[in-house]
């Protein structure tokens, strides 16, 4: 998002902002989130405090979807020849970005709306999302708002009472997302105030309460599975499951250990069913059956939904022109389902020797590789470690002058730290490491004061 200097909205003093008036998801799958989660277009003035979206023109292109929206602020009071030759030169520039088989007629008409609001919904309508759901999801943001703001804990129960229904797994997702995004923009004091209200709210919801119950579990499923450790077999595994002490164990069991519970397990579960002489128990062992069976299609239905959504993204990237440029862009959405499918993606063009595709595959590949590889400090570390002596040490600084930096003397100087008053404790190794790295330290200062002094 390119830097701009504008007024603040509020005191009208000049400010400096990432201003983005172009969302071409097409082109940057990232964009679509920028503009949904509210990070797009957000001012910080040091004048008179204000802090939030600054209006400015937006443009929406989805090609999948044939989708060509554009808003002008009414604040703006921008005429509609203006608006006109602002929109020209941004749909030009998306219409130049598309291959010449998908330039079709809604590039010619794009639709305008008159509220922020309204194109919002019709962006999530494409996605199946409905008004009443975005209501909803208004409702949940200010419940938020009012909690936040609430005075006591008291005020807090009140509406927490008022309003159980929207505490469910949505309002603590985006609860989740909210706070996260506090944390990741720098307001330390708002992330902590949710991080004490998120503690509320699971002491004084109803569904609060079941997570945190689902946590002990969890936590309690994973403590039998870790005890077993390598000798965990699925005899072992269906002995867990049925000594579960509740349907929520039985449960967290599954999710950890989806892949013991195959053919093999289900078929020696029948086996004991069939072989239990007592008719209480044996209809028990059928209802755990019945339940095992609905957590494992629950549980797949949401990996072939995520591995579906994650291939869909990749499948975009890969339609760009620059795919290595694409991929950097949105580095920030990969997680490991995303992972997961570029393996799978590879593996099959490897074996139907699409070279095409993995020639493509590949250039994200080389991004993911480069942006997970050693940071600049310990690069040179690793390089510093390799010396045979001091005079080797100061020749590779020399030639690696410009990574001598006040980073590098905090990384290594907690390294250091880390062996203080810990002597007794350390393997002969690890002495012999640190030492190491406290003779690295001495000359990385050495060189820098050196430097320093001409």
């Amino acid at each position: 998002m390119p830097q701009q200097q504008i007024a603040c909205p509020q005191c009208r003093q000049p400010i400096v902002a990432n201003i983005e008036q172009l969302f071409d998801i097409t082109a940057d799958p990232g964009a679509k989130q920028r503009l949904l989660g509210g990070a797009a277009n957000v001012a910080l003035c040091q004048t008179c405090g204000f802090q939030g979206q600054v209006p400015t023109p937006i443009i929406y292109h989805d090609n999948d979807k044939d989708l060509l929206l554009s808003f002008f602020p009414p604040e703006l009071a921008i005429p509609v020849n203006e608006q006109e030759r602002i929109v020209g030169p941004l749909i030009k520039k998306l219409t130049d970005n598309l291959p010449a088989e998908k330039r079709k007629g809604y590039l010619l008409n794009p639709q305008t709306f008159f509220t922020y609001e309204s194109m919002i919904e019709r962006i999530l309508g494409e996605d199946g999302v409905t008004p009443e759901m975005i209501k909803a999801q208004k409702d949940r943001v200010g419940i938020i708002e009012k909690l936040l703001t609430a005075n006591s804990d008291d005020v807090r129960k009140v509406l927490v009472k008022d309003n159980e229904t929207l505490f469910d797994d949505q309002f603590f997702g985006l609860f989740g997302q909210l706070g996260q995004a506090a944390a990741a923009s720098g307001q330390a004091e708002t992330a902590e105030q949710m991080k004490a209200l998120e503690e509320f709210l699971l002491r004084e919801t109803k569904f609060g309460q079941e997570i945190q119950a689902s946590m002990k579990e969890m936590e309690a499923a994973a403590e039998s599975l870790q005890a077993l450790g390598e000798g965990l077999t699925r005899e072992k595994l269906l002995e867990l499951i049925i000594e579960a002490p509740n349907e929520a164990r039985e449960q967290a069991l599954v999710s950890m250990a989806r892949q013991g519970l195959d053919y093999t397990f289900f078929q020696q579960l029948t086996e004991r069913i069939e072989g239990e002489k007592d008719a209480e128990k044996r209809g028990q062992l059928e209802a755990m059956r019945e339940r095992l069976l609905d957590y494992v299609n629950e549980i797949d239905k949401q990996i072939e939904a995520r591995m579906k959504q994650a291939q869909g993204f990749l499948n975009s990237l890969l339609e760009q022109e620059d795919i290595g440029a694409a991929t950097q862009a949105n580095l920030q959405s990969f997680d490991q389902h995303i992972v997961q499918a570029l393996e799978a993606m590879l593996h099959k063009a490897t074996e139907e020797k699409d070279e095409a595709l993995l020639a493509k595959l590949q250039q994200v590949v080389a991004v993911l590789q480069q942006a997970s590889g050693p940071t600049p400090d310990y690069e040179l570390i690793e390089k510093l470690l390799t010396a045979k002596d001091d005079e080797a040490m100061a020749k590779t600084l020399e030639e690696n002058d410009e990574k001598v930096t006040d980073e590098l003397f905090k990384t290594l100087s907690g390294i250091v730290a880390q062996s203080q008053g810990q002597e007794d404790k350390l393997s002969p190794q690890d002495k012999e490491m640190f030492a190491k790295m406290e003779q690295i330290y001495n000359a990385v200062m050495k060189y820098s004061m050196k430097k320093n002094m001409g």
